[in-house]
């Protein structure tokens, strides 16, 4: 549990924290480039979900991410044998759950700051976004590998034991 803490909370600091940079700093019209091309810091806020999609629904994730922190809790204070893939994706996930929910709640929106251009057809640029996206991402990757390890796991345990 201390490893969770050790890990959500630094990342929950840096996602509000650079969003509060950019609320003082960068206006919607105003982005600031960093790369030409390529990256800018920008002021973008987002009532939907990943890539703006279903829109005007703040409520709606409100509380999908009341539901979010109660399940990943709940994980978390079960008993289980450590899984460092398992533990940290939870952490980046609560991380960015946390994040997101908090400007929810005080800004009515999510912030979100990062954008790329990446030159390709489907990501023109890409959607902007922000820390708290950028651990719900990481840590769905990482949920992924416990899975597949977690899969071989078992497959090697059922041929030895036939």
């Amino acid at each position: 549990m201390k490893y969770i803490l050790l890990l959500t909370l630094p990342l929950y600091v840096l996602d509000q924290l650079t969003k509060w940079l950019v609320l003082g700093s960068i206006t919607a019209d105003e982005p600031r480039i960093i790369v030409p091309d390529f990256f800018a810091l920008v002021f973008v806020t987002n009532t939907g979900a990943a890539f703006g999609s279903f829109k005007n629904n703040n409520w709606f994730f409100m509380i999908l991410s009341c539901v979010a922190i109660a399940v990943v809790l709940t994980l978390l204070f079960r008993k289980h044998e450590r899984d460092v893939w398992r533990d940290t994706s939870l952490a980046l996930l609560l991380s960015g759950v946390l994040g997101n929910l908090t400007d929810r709640i005080l800004h009515g929106a999510v912030i979100d700051f990062l954008l790329f251009n990446l030159h390709v057809p489907f990501a023109d640029p890409w959607p902007a976004f922000n820390v708290a996206d950028a651990c719900i991402c990481i840590a769905v990757g990482f949920f992924m590998v416990h899975s597949f390890k977690q899969e071989k796991t078992t497959r090697a345990e059922t041929n030895v034991a036939t």
